[in-house]
């Protein structure tokens, strides 16, 4: 059976097939002291659900297996050099950089329709079957159950990373009601490197595997709804939607694999585009352009609060009248967030 599931998982585009038990009581210590020091910052739903995230058979009854999907999520004309080509648009200060992943279609669509048709394929064949999909949608130990499915092992920057695929990839899980044998876990594989600690503008990750998300770019830009700290708003630089620096000098992604699905290819106008232009969205053209978008979930006012960052840190290197009457015309019609942000750009 599991033979038959990793086939139709690979027809549907998912790269990679485990499983695991539902057994996650040792990974609960790690889950609690995280929380208890706060590291998820304005994540409430994270403290919300507690060890439910481990305790699959609470979260949905009946579970006693956990089918884990690993799928590729790099464009299919990314070049080989992609690190160095994307670590190259950060010494650009006026150009906006997007995520990798968020550069397509969302990939909470794009993996839940997949793994409910993977679920329902799977239902034909065993009757009665129990099952739910997810994609980073519900308390679930994503990371944690990959890495014990085999999907790779715990990166130091608390990523899963594969050997033959590094870590540009997404997860997602079906619970099911019956009983499939775990997949073998795979060895790590990280021995000394601390590439992705050295390199995270804020020192995001305070130990290796251990990362306090306040200080994380990614958090700010797209989970933390409010003011972004003082302090951190230099380093963020030109980020204006999450971050991949981790990624980026992580040795193992030159094993990155490409996607063979079109829903990831970068959209217009999201890759190499101007901050002053992104700056200048309406609304309504926010919505347009992130029309089926991981970004659109953030908002308008966020996007453009998050922009304002970006310009003001290029105004430190650069004064730039554009970018200046640019934040100017902003002001007349910006929240309150939004307009404490654009101050703090046009003081730089």
């Amino acid at each position: 059976m599991v033979q038959h599931i990793q086939t139709w998982a690979r027809e549907l585009g998912f790269s990679q097939i485990g499983i695991a038990g539902v057994d996650l009581s040792s990974a609960e210590p790690g889950l609690s002291a995280w929380l208890a020091a706060g590291f998820h910052g304005d994540m409430h739903y994270m403290a919300a659900h507690g060890l439910k995230r481990a305790r699959p058979a609470e979260l949905i009854p009946g579970t006693v297996s956990v089918i884990t999907a690993r799928m590729d999520y790099l464009p299919a004309s990314t070049p080989d050099d992609w690190q160095a080509v994307e670590f190259s648009r950060l010494q650009r200060p006026a150009e906006a950089v997007v995520s990798c992943y968020a550069r397509g279609r969302d990939y909470h669509k794009v993996m839940r329709n997949r793994l409910q048709k993977l679920g329902d394929k799977i239902a034909t064949h065993v009757q009665p079957l129990g099952h739910r999909a997810f994609t980073d949608s519900a308390p679930v130990l994503e990371a944690e159950l990959a890495v014990r499915a085999g999907q790779g092992w715990r990166g130091k920057h608390t990523l899963v990373l594969n050997r033959e695929a590094g870590s540009m990839f997404f997860l997602g899980e079906i619970y099911i009601d019956i009983a499939l044998p775990p997949s073998a876990p795979v060895t790590p594989h990280c021995g000394s490197c601390t590439a992705c600690i050295d390199v995270c503008p804020t020192q995001a990750i305070v130990a290796p595997h251990k990362l306090d998300a306040r200080r994380c770019i990614s958090y700010l830009t797209i989970e933390h709804a409010g003011s972004i700290p003082l302090e951190l708003r230099p380093l963020i630089g030109n980020r204006i939607y999450g971050c991949d620096d981790c990624q980026l000098a992580c040795p193992w992604n030159k094993f990155a694999q490409r996607s063979a699905l079109p829903d990831f290819d970068e959209r217009e106008g999201l890759t190499g585009q101007q901050l002053v232009t992104l700056f200048e969205w309406t609304e309504e053209a926010f919505l347009e352009h992130t029309e089926g978008s991981a970004i659109r979930r953030i908002g308008h006012q966020r996007w453009l609060r998050n922009i304002a960052v970006a310009m003001g840190n290029a105004l430190r290197v650069k004064n730039d009248a554009q970018l200046r009457y640019a934040l100017q015309e902003r002001l007349e019609t910006a929240e309150a967030v939004l307009s404490e942000h654009i101050h703090w750009a046009l003081d730089q």
